[in-house]
């Protein structure tokens, strides 16, 4: 498989990002409209994949994950507004279940879809303030959780990850000490060379299971486990040397930091952190 964008992939990414930042500050349903409009739901897996990771650079707040990577693969079709799925058996920390307008329940007599309003919903409290997840009560619900999902979610964990590591090279570009900027220090590039390579692998592992289910490859499943892994382990090193490399900073609740952080950290625990989805492989 070739891992090289081509210069459509490049030209989707950039005009991706540039959109992004100009709508970011506007209200999430306006983000929302804009996404829709620009027929974003309906790129291929490759492509969504680059999608998600600029939503998840700009620690997106619209239910476009859910919809792309939850709803759509079960159904077979984009929901009539914004969509969720509840696939994992038990209808816990379902994302945007409390706002969804269609919401698709994977049972053992198959895929039955619910308008939101018909499903009890109950959203909980997580750890990242912008994100939507909710209890879902339903019964007779199936455990299985597709591929796409495990990609969007890993996706979106690297893009958080990047805006991690480009806002402490901005930061220790800037911070001087003993009268020397902190990243010319050999400690301080090193951890941010571990940054950069973890999350280097993470994308990589997230566009080869993205380009395995876009030709349905045999490999499919096991490439979604190793890229789900991949990016829970970046996560977890980006948090720590991120956090640590931001000082004082980090730890302050101005710092644009930890919303990121817990984007981040809410995708690795999302669907099953990265050990079990090792596991998952040796299995």
């Amino acid at each position: 498989m070739e891992f090289e964008l081509d210069e459509e992939q490049q030209l989707l990414r950039r005009t991706v990002r540039e959109t992004v930042a100009k709508v970011r500050s506007r209200p999430a349903g306006q983000q929302w409209d804009t996404y829709l409009r620009l027929g974003w739901l309906e790129a291929p897996p490759l492509e969504l994949a680059l999608i998600l990771e600029e939503l998840g650079y700009a620690a997106d707040p619209t239910p476009f994950l859910a919809t792309a990577t939850w709803f759509a693969p079960l159904t077979g079709r984009l929901p009539e507004g914004s969509g969720t799925a509840v696939f994992d058996g038990v209808g816990r920390y379902v994302l945007d279940a409390d706002r969804a307008d269609e919401v698709a329940l994977l049972t053992h007599r198959g895929v039955i879809v619910v308008r939101g309003t018909e499903l009890a919903a109950e959203r909980v409290p997580v750890l990242d303030p912008h994100l939507h997840a909710a209890h879902v009560g339903a019964e007779d619900l199936a455990a299985k959780v597709p591929d796409l999902a495990l990609v969007g979610l890993a996706a979106t964990c690297v893009g958080a990850c990047r805006r991690v590591l480009d806002l402490v090279l901005d930061h220790v570009k800037q911070r001087v000490q003993f009268g020397r900027p902190l990243g010319s220090f050999q400690a301080v590039k090193h951890k941010a060379a571990d940054m950069h390579v973890a999350i280097e692998r993470a994308r990589a592992l997230t566009h080869f299971s993205a380009l395995t289910i876009a030709e349905d490859d045999p490999r499919r499943a096991d490439a979604a486990h190793m890229a789900k892994a991949a990016a829970g382990e970046c996560q977890r090193l980006v948090f720590r040397h991120g956090l640590q490399l931001s000082g004082a900073m980090g730890f302050t609740w101005e710092n644009e930091l930890q919303y990121h952080l817990k984007r981040a950290q809410a995708c690795d625990l999302l669907l099953g952190t990265a050990s079990v989805h090792r596991k998952a492989l040796l299995a």
